[in-house]
């Protein structure tokens, strides 16, 4: 339940700041590595193929990432299951 609050409240500050950085996959896991104990909301998407997005929060800012197959986050990690991640494009 509180990592629920934790995602939710994330999002509203994501929200809040409008700032959204799209990297590729190998620099998201590169912000997550500078994080101990980082939050990384996951969602999957597609319909011939599985793809997956990925959003965290770093330093006041958001970084989102799609990946064609699942990432590796180090160890201590907190990974979030969504339905959809939602950004503007």
């Amino acid at each position: 339940m509180a990592a629920t609050a934790a995602a939710a409240a994330a999002m509203q500050a994501l929200k809040a700041s409008g700032v959204i950085v799209h990297v590729e996959p190998q620099e998201i896991l590169r912000v997550v590595s500078q994080q101990s104990g980082a939050l990384v909301v996951r969602s999957t998407f597609g319909i011939l193929s599985t793809h997956y997005s990925y959003i965290t929060s770093y330093k006041g800012l958001a970084f989102y990432a799609k990946s064609p197959t699942p990432l590796e986050f180090p160890a201590g990690t907190e990974l979030i299951d969504a339905k959809s991640i939602w950004v503007p494009g």
